[in-house]
C-alpha cells in the first residue's frame, strides 16, 4: 500500500456528477470518487456539500504536486472541450476549478465506504456495497452486490436507476439483454436476475471488462463482456440499455437499432431532461416508437420500440 494518495477536488454543476466521474475513472489513476461530502441512505441525501467532486487518486501522476496539476489540467481540460463541442454550456458544466492535496493514506478506502448505504432502487431491486451485510426484505428481492467506485455504474445515480427500474418493468422473460456501454454491469447482471436468458454487454474502456466479470461472478450472473462497440455488433437483441451521454446516444441511434430485433425493447438513459430533444429527434429519425419518457429527478429515460411487427 503506498504511504500517500491525491485527493482531487473538482468544482461542479452537481448534474454533472456521473458524467465527470466517468472521465476521472477512465483518464486517471482513480480509485473512487464521492461527490464531495454528501452522504445517503436509501435514496435520501442525509449530508452534503453540493458541487464538488471529490476524487481519490493513487499517485501515479510523477513526481510531486507541480506535475500532478499540470497532468490533470490537460485531462480536464481535453475533456471539457470535448463536452462542449457535443453540445454542454459553462453553466451546464460547472467550473471545473480544481485542488489537489497529497495526504497521508490512512486508510482513505475506509472513509470513502463511509459514504455508501444499501440503496433500495425500488421494492424489489436492492444495490448493496461489497461490506455491508444485508438480509433480504422480500421473497423475490433482487439484490446486486458492487464495490462502489470499482467502475462506472454504482446503482445510485439516477441514470441506472431509470434503467434498471426499467429491466423490472418491461423486459420480457427469457430475453436477449444487450447492454452498451456496460461500465461494472451493473444493468447487465440486473437483467440477468430478472430472468434474461442471455446477457451481453460491451463498453470501449478496457479498464472496466475485468470489473465487469468479477461482479457477474459476485452476483452469480451468466454474463458475457467484451471490448466493443454497437457498430461492430451482429447480434440481435430482444432488450437493450443504453446509458451514455445524450449526444452519444443520437450518434449511434442507427447503430442501436441495428442490433434490435423486430419488437424489440430499449432504453435509452444518461440524458439531461433539457438535452432530451436531442435524443427525440433520433429517435424519429429512425423510426422507433416512444414508449415511455421516465423521470427522476432533472434526469429522463426513453423507452422505445422496433416498431417493425414482432415478439
Amino acid at each position: 500500500m503506498a504511504d500517500n494518495y491525491v485527493e482531487l477536488q473538482i468544482k461542479i454543476n452537481p448534474d454533472m456528477e456521473d458524467i465527470l466521474s466517468e472521465i476521472c475513472f477512465e483518464n486517471l489513476p482513480c480509485e473512487g470518487v464521492v461527490l464531495a461530502e454528501e452522504t445517503y441512505k436509501d435514496l435520501e441525501m442525509i449530508a452534503t456539500t453540493e458541487g464538488t467532486l471529490k476524487v481519490f487518486l493513487t499517485p501515479d501522476l510523477g513526481s510531486g504536486e507541480m506535475l500532478a496539476e499540470k497532468f490533470i489540467s490537460k485531462v480536464l481540460s481535453e475533456q471539457r472541450n470535448l463536452l462542449k463541442l457535443r453540445g454542454f454550456s459553462d453553466e451546464e458544466l460547472g467550473s471545473w476549478e480544481f485542488t489537489i492535496q497529497t495526504k497521508p493514506n490512512e486508510d482513505w478506502s475506509k472513509k470513502w465506504k463511509e459514504k455508501w448505504d444499501v440503496t433500495h432502487v425500488s421494492d424489489r431491486i436492492t444495490v448493496v456495497p461489497d461490506w455491508i451485510e444485508y438480509s433480504p426484505h422480500r421473497a423475490d428481492e433482487v439484490i446486486i452486490r458492487l464495490e462502489p467506485g470499482c467502475a462506472f455504474g454504482t446503482g445510485t445515480h439516477q441514470t441506472t436507476q431509470l434503467c434498471m427500474k426499467a429491466i423490472e418493468k418491461y423486459m420480457p422473460l427469457n430475453a436477449r439483454m444487450a447492454d452498451i456501454g456496460m461500465g461494472s454491469g451493473i444493468l447487465a447482471i440486473c437483467a440477468s436476475k430478472f430472468g434474461a436468458s442471455e446477457v451481453y454487454g460491451c463498453d470501449n474502456d478496457p479498464t472496466v471488462i475485468d470489473v465487469a466479470k468479477e461482479n457477474a461472478v459476485k452476483n452469480g450472473a451468466e454474463c458475457t463482456f467484451e471490448l466493443n462497440t454497437a457498430d461492430k455488433i451482429t447480434e440481435k437483441f430482444d432488450f437493450i440499455c443504453a446509458n451514455i451521454l445524450h449526444n452519444v446516444l443520437a450518434e449511434i441511434m442507427g447503430d442501436l437499432k441495428n442490433i434490435m430485433q423486430k419488437g424489440a425493447i430499449m432504453v435509452l438513459s444518461g440524458i439531461l431532461d433539457e438535452k432530451k430533444q436531442v435524443v427525440l429527434e433520433a429517435i424519429k429519425k429512425y423510426d422507433l416508437e416512444l414508449w415511455e419518457e421516465a423521470h427522476q429527478d432533472q434526469w429522463v429515460a426513453l423507452i422505445v420500440k422496433n416498431a417493425e411487427v414482432g415478439y
